[in-house]
């Protein structure tokens, strides 16, 4: 509490000699429901609010901050099935520019393309693709989520640190894990590492009861390396593979030490305040999608903060400028890619109990910003949509 009130009293000190009349400010929260494909276990069940959760503590937050300058926000959640989703985007962009998306790549890019959003301002909180921040991107469309190429890379740079250069990589069959398996990849060439055996898990039998048996002759062949690497985005067998692999090594990934957006283990630069507050509100951990939602709201809140207006070209040049940064409790500020409007962020690795590193790991420096040593850079990305 507090860190908190510090908080708040640095930011009204440089905002309440700008105070303006009174603004209102209403932003969307749009879901697709989506069916998950069955996986070996159900310890771990997605909350039904993910994201959700985010987006409301977000608004708690902008509204702690609106009511010493008269600022006023409304939330508008919708969560819908695909056919509805693009009917329901449209109806929402009448009523807001400002739409958080929580759907699939597809999706979001659908939405981008409705002449309602054309001067719009949305905000993809949960898909990790990289062609949203590449050939697909667009000049209406933010990435407050990492992308899974900034969290392989925050594995490769501590990877490096460590020494342990010799990647061995287990993937799954599943689209998505294949995706993340391309991320791996393109990280350990970035970085200079060493891909020594990958392998697809093909298994149909029950995990639960043969995994001590199975997992080791899967991996017996696996010629020497340094680390094993998991790409089960799912979650559907990679649980199984720590500490039972045939040569006893670190595990990173998708499971043992996890790269995300967000983890219950982060508690510094007032992280525990966030998590606590989070806790307090929703009686669970915030997750990573949590995180991303609540970042997305903070941004819209910031930017109608420092700026004094709701006026939505003056919000939208503001966050895309120099002057924009957002306290995100990681220990830097966050800002956004001007080439292709993707957040910048620390990555945590963590496992469940504490946090491993912080990335981009001491060491690993930029010309600009090393936040962006994880991702695309600017000469790597072919998007074109901000140089308009």
């Amino acid at each position: 509490m507090f860190v908190r009130l510090i908080y708040l009293l640095i930011l009204l000190v440089g905002v309440l000699t700008n105070a303006s009349a009174e603004e209102n400010v209403k932003i969307g929260y749009l879901e697709q429901i989506v069916q998950r494909p069955p996986v070996l276990s159900n310890l771990e069940l997605i909350p039904e609010d993910d994201g959700r959760a985010g987006v409301e503590l977000g608004i708690e937050d902008n509204a702690t901050t609106g009511k010493f300058l008269g600022h006023n926000y409304k939330l508008e959640k919708q969560i819908v099935a695909e056919e509805e989703i693009l009917s329901t985007a449209k109806t929402m962009l009448l009523a807001s520019p400002y739409l958080l998306i929580h759907a699939r790549k597809d999706t979001i890019l659908k939405i981008a393309d409705l002449p309602e959003a054309k001067d719009a301002l949305l905000f993809n909180v949960s898909a990790p693709d990289a062609e949203l921040r590449n050939d697909a991107c667009r000049a209406n469309l933010l990435h407050t989520i990492p992308s899974r190429s900034m969290l392989t890379d925050a594995i490769a740079q501590f990877s490096f640190k460590k020494r342990w250069n010799k990647w061995a990589i287990i993937h799954g069959a599943h689209d998505v894990d294949k995706l993340y398996l391309k991320a791996l990849e393109n990280s350990v060439k970035k970085f200079g590492l060493e891909i020594v055996a990958t392998k697809e898990w093909a298994f149909d039998a029950d995990m639960r009861r043969n995994a001590s048996r199975e997992v080791p002759l899967f991996t017996q062949d696996m010629p020497e390396h340094d680390m094993m690497l998991l790409a089960d985005e799912l979650g559907d067998f990679g649980r199984y593979v720590l500490y039972n692999t045939w040569i006893p090594r670190p595990a990173a990934g998708t499971e043992g030490i996890v790269p995300s957006a967000w983890s219950a283990s982060v508690e510094q630069h007032g992280a525990a305040q966030l998590q606590s507050r989070f806790s307090k509100s929703h009686k669970r951990a915030m997750r990573s999608i949590d995180y991303a939602s609540w970042a997305a709201v903070r941004t819209i809140g910031e930017a109608v903060t420092r700026t004094s207006s709701s006026d939505f070209q003056t919000i939208k040049d503001y966050i895309l400028s120099d002057a924009f940064a957002l306290g995100g409790f990681k220990g830097r500020p966050l800002t956004f890619r001007k080439w292709n409007g993707q957040m910048r962020q620390p990555i945590p690795l963590s496992h469940s109990r504490a946090v491993v590193a912080m990335a981009p790991i001491e060491g690993f420096f930029h010309q600009r910003n090393e936040l962006d040593t994880l991702g695309l850079d600017k000469q790597e990305s072919s998007c074109s949509a901000f140089r308009q």
